[in-house]
């Protein structure tokens, strides 16, 4: 009876860590996802529009809160030690404090937002409820985060950081969505 539940145990510790490495590989994958959309741009002074939101709302829909956040926060992590994963193949520490800084640190809280509102209530509904939150949470805290570098002029930080993005937002959303549902829900985690 005891090797039973010791076989029980061991196949149960094996199959923990398979998750664990699954998982893994999940959030690198989308940290990776989402330097390749942030080369998918249009150079734009002082923000250049990207398809980086894009992944950010499709790691917290497919990954699941937690999961889209570490996805999130380790493309942040890739960048700020240099490698060339942000817009236009950049990277380094400095970007996360200079004009573009608060659409990035926004990412991890919206991938987690997205995932949490989903994991809530699944629906189509919630799914787009979720990707318009999230649009607007990032479109928000860039433009505050830009008005420091504007002399702490908000309408003008709004209207170069996120009034710009309006019908272009509207378009990453749709495409998200579209990506979604067009994906298998095997390789999804959330339904």
């Amino acid at each position: 009876m005891k090797s039973k539940s010791t076989a029980k145990a061991v196949d149960s510790k094996i199959v923990s860590i398979y998750v664990n490495h699954k998982e893994i590989l999940l959030i690198l994958a989308f940290s990776i996802l989402t330097a390749i959309a942030a080369q998918i741009s249009i150079p734009v002074q002082p923000v250049p529009f990207t398809l980086q939101t894009v992944a950010v709302m499709l790691a917290g829909a497919m990954l699941g809160s937690r999961n889209g956040a570490y996805a999130m926060f380790t493309y942040l992590l890739l960048g700020a030690i240099g490698l060339p994963v942000f817009a236009n193949l950049s990277g380094g520490f400095h970007h996360l404090f200079g004009p573009t800084g608060g659409y990035l640190l926004a990412f991890p809280v919206a991938a987690f937002l997205v995932g949490l509102i989903i994991e809530t209530r699944q629906s189509l509904f919630a799914l787009i409820v979720s990707f318009f939150v999230a649009t607007a949470l990032i479109l928000i805290s860039g433009s505050l985060y830009l008005s420091l570098f504007l002399g702490n002029d908000l309408p003008t930080a709004f209207t170069l950081g996120a009034e710009i993005f309006g019908i272009w937002a509207l378009a990453k959303i749709a495409l998200a969505v579209a990506i979604f549902y067009s994906t298998p829900r095997k390789y999804r985690r959330l339904p």
